[in-house]
């Protein structure tokens, strides 16, 4: 670990981990599963506390459905043993992505590289 992300681990909650959450984990945490991009999830013996450690930086919506019902006690069973069945019309989970470049810009929004809209409306002028 570089001197960088040694700061930022001790300085920052939002960068992967704290030094106390490291620490908790390495003593107390058995690890239960990974989910598709990389976060970790881990509970102390017996499951009475459950907790993620995120991959990149800490973003709840990044938490699948599967595993945020596992972290709240909704289902005992972690999705890498008891999966929840899916609905063929059901999407894949995608994480907010409010305020990164593939955030939503309806048509007409200036953060789109669309040409100008086309469209029927006519502006009104006085007569």
């Amino acid at each position: 670990m570089g001197l960088k992300t040694g700061l930022l681990r001790v300085l920052t909650w939002w960068n992967s981990q704290t030094l106390g959450t490291q620490l908790f984990t390495w003593r107390k945490g058995e690890e239960v599963g990974r989910d598709e991009i990389g976060n970790i999830y881990y509970q102390t013996d017996g499951g009475k506390r459950r907790w993620v450690i995120y991959n990149d930086e800490a973003e709840a919506s990044k938490v699948s459905p599967d595993w945020h019902g596992w972290l709240h006690h909704t289902w005992d069973e972690p999705p890498t043993e008891a999966p929840l069945p899916r609905k063929e019309w059901e999407k894949p989970h995608i994480p907010n992505l409010t305020g990164t470049p593939a955030a939503y810009a309806p048509p007409g929004s200036i953060r789109r590289r669309d040409p100008a809209p086309t469209t029927d409306y006519e502006a009104w002028t006085p007569e």
